[in-house]
């Protein structure tokens, strides 16, 4: 524990790529192996589950700090984290644990069957027995918030730097459904074993959004190929060995989430792997994004759910065939190949599509393709290079994402919250209401967008603004308009409003317009799509 604290530490300190790459890269080469598994997994999102919940651990530690719960949750909305609340609250000592991380994850995953007697014994023990960092890091484990500024991708990197793998290898072998308790640090980086990759996906190839004045860059069009960008679940379909297993970009086995996808046995061979988007398909018509979350964290899929939000597959790539890795192929001839494969058989029926692939003589061309995007049950315009390799990561050049301008409309700022972070002494966590007759109903919350110096100035004015405070959100003199954008909008029985807005965030701040001539929530409701 006390070598993972240190690399923690060193990573929490400092902003620099290669000093992080540094740390994670010495304690890759240096680390027990159990220790070494351990932080791949923890840095890769596969923490343990919590074994006690937020409620007592508050209560445990403001009773072994000898201070009065109100004053924890007063610190915590400052700190805006409690793994750190915690350590820092607790009573200071001059103790250090030699136990393994290892060790520790062992311990703290048999507290889930304990009774509480022993769980707060446990971490009464062992609070006083680690110092700061150690603590910082058990208790980041205990809660299962491990957001420490690290990347898979830069762990992945370092790892590559201390065993001499290459990185896309790398990449590619800790995808998949593993977890400690199921591998060893040998097995899962060290060996290569051909079982372990029959339902693996590999790693996703990523655009990056499109930059002002893009098109000057991009010429000559011609060596562009364009399609619709699909607002859905990312997904590789893979089947293999008769078996067929589905992925999310989040690197999540959903194959039971969407059983339909056992059709595609009936008419693709054994060695495919399909990079495509899930998407709502009711009535043979593309959903919306919401239509998709009734399938999201179901953990029965029901013959009722099946019928009421059917899915397909577009598919838009094909990342292997006949067994064999094709992604160094050009875009356009794995396209070639993608496209046979499902103009031959009789795919639609199976719910799999293609991605239609379009070519423009001008940007004018593409621009007006764009502006339909909406009204196709897309997000915009996909951007590949045909010669383009199928490559890991978000790598800038090849393919681009040309998305639609988001909706935009003026609310109400209403309520707010601390920030988190470095913004944590601030007011940055916004509430936004929109105008129905003579009252403002709440329509989105948002927490970006505006300068440091904007934040703050908003902050000040909270402060002298509050009319009421519930817990850590205040309600303020409805005064200040700001301007919403979101990327999508949809009816919503579960909001007040009546209506969902995706991604939403502030566009800039309407200093320009008093509050009778924000938006309403009808005007908010005529943006949803027919």
């Amino acid at each position: 524990m006390k070598k993972f604290a240190q690399l923690i530490k060193t990573i929490d300190s400092t902003n620099k790529t290669n000093l992080k790459v540094a740390a994670l890269t010495e304690y890759f080469q240096t680390a027990a192996d159990n220790d070494k598994l351990w932080a791949i997994a923890i840095l890769s999102h596969r923490r343990p589950k919590r074994p006690v919940n937020t409620t007592l651990l508050r209560q445990w530690a403001t009773e072994i700090s000898n201070i009065p719960l109100w004053l924890f949750e007063e610190s915590y909305h400052i700190v805006g984290d409690l793994a750190e609340t915690i350590a820092l609250i607790l009573p200071t000592t001059e103790s250090s644990s030699d136990k393994s991380l290892a060790a520790y994850i062992s311990e703290i995953q048999a507290l889930r069957t304990l009774p509480e007697a022993e769980k707060k014994e446990y971490l009464h023990t062992n609070w006083m027995k680690l110092d700061y960092y150690e603590r910082f890091v058990f208790n980041k484990i205990i809660t299962g918030s491990f957001r420490i500024g690290v990347s898979q991708k830069l762990m992945t990197r370092a790892l590559s730097k201390a065993t001499n793998i290459d990185e896309d290898i790398l990449a590619y072998k800790l995808m998949g459904n593993w977890t400690p308790d199921s591998t060893t640090f040998q097995k899962l980086v060290l060996e290569e074993n051909e079982e372990d990759y029959l339902s693996k996906p590999y790693p996703f190839y990523l655009a990056y959004a499109v930059e002002d004045d893009f098109q000057k860059e991009l010429e000559p069009i011609s060596q562009w190929s364009f399609e619709h960008k699909w607002d859905g679940i990312r997904a590789q379909v893979i089947i293999r060995n008769d078996e067929v297993f589905t992925w999310s970009r989040g690197e999540e086995l959903v194959t039971d989430k969407f059983p339909e996808f056992q059709k595609f046995l009936k008419e693709i061979p054994n060695g495919t792997v399909l990079d495509g988007e899930i998407l709502p398909f009711g009535n043979d018509v593309i959903g919306n994004f919401k239509d998709l979350q009734t399938r999201i964290g179901r953990k029965n899929i029901t013959k009722a759910l099946l019928k009421k939000t059917p899915v397909i597959l577009i598919a838009y790539d094909l990342l292997e065939w006949k067994g064999n890795d094709i992604r160094q192929k050009p875009f356009s001839e794995r396209r070639k190949i993608l496209d046979k494969l499902i103009n031959d058989c009789n795919c639609n029926s199976l719910g799999l599509y293609l991605s239609e692939t379009m070519a423009f003589s001008s940007w004018k061309e593409a621009a007006n393709e764009r502006e339909l995007s909406r009204e196709k049950h897309s997000e915009g315009l996909m951007i590949k290079k045909k010669e383009s390799p199928y490559l890991v990561g978000r790598k800038k050049g090849d393919w681009w994402k040309w998305k639609t301008d988001p909706f935009t409309i003026d609310g109400v700022l209403t309520y707010a919250m601390r920030g988190h972070g470095r913004r944590a002494n601030l007011y940055t966590d916004y509430t936004f209401g929109l105008w129905d007759g003579d009252e403002l109903v709440t329509f989105a919350k948002a927490y970006s967008g505006l300068t440091d110096a904007e934040f703050k100035k908003v902050d000040a004015w909270i402060k002298r603004n509050t009319l009421e405070r519930f817990g850590p959100v205040r309600s303020v003199t409805p005064h200040h308009v700001f301007e919403i954008a979101f990327e999508g909008i949809a009816e919503s029985k579960r909001h007040k409003s009546g209506v969902a807005t995706r991604f939403p965030r502030i566009l800039r701040w309407r200093k320009d317009k008093p509050i009778e001539e924000a938006n309403t929530l009808d005007d908010l409701k005529a943006l949803i799509p027919k």
